[in-house]
């Protein structure tokens, strides 16, 4: 009979849960979250940042390519709307903001391009005639 009173005395006697105490379960979720912020969600808002950023900055010149492939010039900016040519039978489609995929060329870069690259050039030859 002591033993069944025993063993009626072990299932009574509650224990202690594993692993202690509901903070020591919650600190690794908590740096999982940390770690999902840091390299999934904050790069990829940066992103959409940069993008949205370029295809706000699309002026008229500008050489653009679409999410098709297609490579255009623009030739009117609306709202969210552009008007663009492409190069061969210098055909005008319409596309919204949202096809662009990325600038090639901005309108007013080559004369940036050009100034610098003979501004360079004229020291180059200053110096040369210095020597």
């Amino acid at each position: 009979m002591n033993f069944v009173n025993l063993m009626l005395l072990d299932e009574a006697v509650p224990e202690t849960a594993p692993g202690g105490s509901m903070l020591t379960m919650l600190i690794p979720l908590a740096m999982l979250a940390i770690v999902f912020y840091f390299f999934i969600y904050r790069p990829q808002k940066k992103q959409e940042k940069e993008t949205s950023d370029m295809r706000n900055s699309i002026e008229l010149g500008d050489v653009i390519v679409t999410t098709g492939g297609i490579i255009a010039m623009v030739v009117k900016v609306k709202d969210d709307m552009l008007l663009v040519e492409t190069s061969g039978d210098r055909t005008k489609i319409q596309i919204q903001k949202w096809a662009v995929h990325s600038v090639i060329e901005k309108a007013n870069e080559p004369e940036e391009k050009e100034a610098k690259d003979t501004k360079d050039s004229k020291r180059v030859s200053e110096a040369k005639m210095k020597k």
